[in-house]
């Protein structure tokens, strides 16, 4: 049954030089066009499931006016929310303001996720990015103050030129926000970016992997639990919404490139703005097979750091998880490790973990 939702609100305010989501600049009225458009495709599709877990992302979710914010009130009242539900949406802390954050906590948001990405400000401009650290510090003390405690930031590391002792102060300063989710990522420079049209270059590898696993155990020091490749919490206030994808179930995908997974189909909505205000949605679905599901089931799955929970994997897919491609060669290997109820990607080699998931590619 398909219980959680993502909803893509394409504008932004700026580009940012890394971004290669789908977004276009912000406007009134293409925006309230387009809400109406998302409305339409949620009627259309949803099919009245209790939902879990609701994620509103971009883009820019926070970049739309009060106004286009009240007609997303709207299109929230459509879904039968569970009691016990968790609703994310992401900000930039240049444009929320007390108003906002008050009509967010009306709608149902109890989690924020904030793109904070640097506490610095030489990489803040060189990420174009709008925002300085005492901003973030101002907007994170206002949405507690609204009543809204879960809180994720993210961040972004291995730019260039920046040192160990640089991540290590972004870090500090952004423990003194005291939030209990962070995302870290490593920089990506894609050809259809602001950086990639700049033929900018990712830093060496080996001070990559450097620098994630000094993110990994500063953080695990500081009382955060490292449960996914990228994501880190305290108190197990982990991000339900995402673990809904990392545990292979389904969920419905709305909204401009949006993307979702629901019955045995897998579909991505076009990301052409004049297509979808005209009501033509999808861009492409197909058909997963039994053997397509598996394969996805274990590349999302490893990237859980406690790994793929062996009964699980037997009730949900009726097979023994051991059994299943080479995964005893990769234990031999000392790629994966069985601690008799887990199968996992073994810590030291967490930060290759794509290279260990091209083995479940066909």
């Amino acid at each position: 049954m398909t219980t959680s939702v993502y909803i893509h609100i394409p504008f932004c305010e700026h580009l940012c030089s890394y971004c290669d989501f789908t977004k276009r600049f912000y406007d009134e009225e293409i925006a309230k066009k387009y809400l109406e458009a998302l409305k339409k495709e949620i009627i259309s599709n949803y099919q009245g499931e209790i939902i879990k877990t609701l994620y509103v992302g971009g883009g820019t979710p926070s970049a739309i006016s009060f106004n286009n914010l009240l007609k997303l009130k709207e299109i929230v009242n459509i879904f039968k929310m569970n009691q016990d539900y968790e609703f994310t949406f992401e900000v930039n802390p240049e444009n929320i303001d007390k108003q906002k954050l008050e009509l967010l906590k009306e709608i149902g948001v109890n989690r924020i996720s904030m793109g904070v990405e640097s506490t610095n400000n030489h990489f803040l401009k060189y990420l174009g990015r709008n925002h300085d650290f005492h901003m973030v510090q101002e907007k994170i003390s206002l949405i507690k103050k609204v009543g809204i405690k879960n809180i994720n930031v993210d961040l972004i590391y291995a730019l260039p030129n920046q040192t160990i002792n640089d991540v290590k102060t972004d870090l500090d300063n952004i423990l003194k926000l005291d939030v209990h989710h962070i995302s870290t990522y490593s920089l990506e420079i894609h050809n259809n970016t602001i950086l990639g049209i700049k033929k900018e270059k990712n830093i060496n590898e080996d001070l990559d992997s450097e620098m994630y696993y000094f993110i990994a155990n500063y953080l695990k020091e500081k009382g955060f639990e490292h449960y996914e490749v990228s994501n880190f919490c305290k108190n197990n206030h982990y991000s339900y919404h995402n673990l809904v994808y990392w545990n292979n179930n389904h969920y419905y995908g709305f909204g401009l490139g949006a993307s979702g997974y629901v019955g045995s189909i897998r579909y991505e909505n076009t990301r052409n703005l004049t297509k979808y205000l005209q009501g033509i949605y999808r861009y492409n679905e197909e058909k997963i097979s039994e053997k397509d599901n598996l394969s996805y089931a274990l590349i999302l799955g490893f990237r859980l750091i406690k790994g793929i929970n062996k009964k699980n994997f037997r009730d949900k897919y009726h097979r023994e998880l051991i059994e299943m491609y080479n995964i005893k060669e990769l234990i031999e290997r000392n790629y994966l490790q069985d601690d008799g109820f887990y199968i996992k990607i073994r810590y030291d080699k967490v930060y290759v973990e794509n290279n260990i998931l091209e083995n479940f590619v066909d």
